[in-house]
């Protein structure tokens, strides 16, 4: 059995953020841009107003009251062409393009009007003031965005901003994720007194999209070589960048997933993981195919899914990856001496206004309890040959 620190170096080993496509701007949303992107415009394109007023020059109201003409007026989309002289003014709107010849804005309550045609200016406004110098948010041709960026709500933004109607994104991941054993129906079946529901699927699904993959589902494979291959066949079909089997990846009778896959051309490095629970993981080769032979016990699947299938989803895609997070925490119960495998204590995680959180295990760790996993708020971290913990001993959990 090798570490979980070393499977994780190795399953990473080589993965690069996959190849660029064009992706249009209101689909890029959590997508990771694959080169900078810079401005094919600048922001604003002219000196604009930044609030509802009067456009003037500073010095006609350097000393108040000051009465001026009313020329005009400008509005956002609408410009005023043309030039405030001395003792002028326009009527301008937030967003407008400041006339020429003004400088300054005054805002709309500092102003009175006498006559017709006239207003007074009642408050001091020193020159420059409430006007957006041109390309104040950026200027055409300056890097907006670098590469490696993952574009949340602010960054598509400024991207469109930018006049972006494409951005340059790397390709997320194909994830085909094929459930195995002649004992799973899918949810909503029928299962056979001897069968159950398959769910792991679900889960794993779920953790890909997270990390920014393709999910792609491509069933449940019986336990014969023959459905295997064909399980295999359809994710080179599908042109996947991984696959992902559920369950049959150890050493039994029944368990024909290594067998199927070395028949395919896999080459396999590694199958037995030092952790619990999550031991039987699967790691190699086919082709340009990387493959994950996962757990079939739920839990184990879900953790090695979490520890193992999420950060390299993730580096293909383009994202950081790494181990997930982890936080300090004090032990709301007690915990027994280790062995020689690292371990995932599913526990309650209860945060304190002010204090550390507390993590308390649950008291059955099994790992065919989907439940419990659901129920969990963090996974504590036992180190290979720890000794036994008290409760408010310090530990190490992954946030759930």
């Amino acid at each position: 059995m090798i570490s979980v620190d070393e499977a994780l170096a190795r399953i990473l080993d080589g993965a690069w953020p996959l190849d660029a496509e064009a992706v249009s701007i209101d689909a890029a949303a959590g997508r990771v841009l694959a080169a900078d992107l810079l401005a094919l415009r600048t922001q604003p394109p002219f000196d604009a107003s930044a609030m509802d007023g009067y456009a003037v020059r500073g010095a006609d109201v350097a000393a108040i009251p000051a009465r001026l003409r009313l020329i005009g007026a400008a509005a956002a989309g609408h410009g005023f062409d043309g030039v405030v002289g001395p003792g002028e003014a326009v009527r301008i709107f937030t967003g407008a393009p400041l006339p020429a010849g003004a400088d300054t804005v005054v805002l709309q309550e500092n102003v009175t009007s006498e006559q017709e045609g006239w207003v007074t200016v009642t408050t001091v406004t020193a020159t420059g003031r409430h006007r957006r110098a041109a390309g104040l948010d950026f200027r055409a041709g300056e890097r907006g965005l670098a590469a490696g960026t993952v574009l949340d709500f602010r960054a598509v933004s400024l991207a469109a901003a930018m006049n972006h109607a494409t951005v340059p994104a790397v390709r997320r991941p194909r994830v085909a994720i094929v459930s195995t054993g002649d004992e799973l129906v899918a949810p909503g079946g029928d299962p056979g007194p001897d069968q159950i529901v398959a769910s792991n699927h679900v889960g794993v699904a779920a953790l890909v999209a997270r990390a920014g993959g393709v999910p792609l589902m491509l069933g449940i494979a019986g336990d014969t070589l023959e459905a295997l291959a064909g399980a295999v066949e359809r994710a080179e079909t599908a042109r996947a960048d991984i696959l992902v089997t559920l369950g049959g990846a150890s050493v039994g009778d029944h368990d024909l997933v290594q067998e199927a896959l070395g028949a395919a051309g896999m080459q396999l490095d590694f199958w037995r993981i030092a952790m619990r629970p999550g031991k039987p993981l699967m790691s190699g080769r086919l082709g340009r195919m990387r493959v994950l032979g996962l757990p079939g016990n739920p839990v184990s699947s879900l953790v090695c899914g979490l520890l193992f299938l999420a950060p390299l989803v993730a580096a293909l895609a383009g994202r950081p990856s790494g181990p997930p997070a982890t936080e300090p925490a004090l032990l709301g119960g007690g915990l027994p001496g280790n062995d020689n495998r690292r371990d995932h204590v599913r526990a309650k995680l209860v945060r304190r206004a002010g204090g550390m959180a507390i993590a308390t295990p649950l008291p059955v760790q099994d790992s065919s309890m989907i439940s419990a996993l659901a129920e969990a708020g963090c996974l504590i971290i036992r180190e290979p040959h720890a000794p036994p913990s008290a409760a408010g001993d310090l530990c190490l959990v992954i946030p759930l």
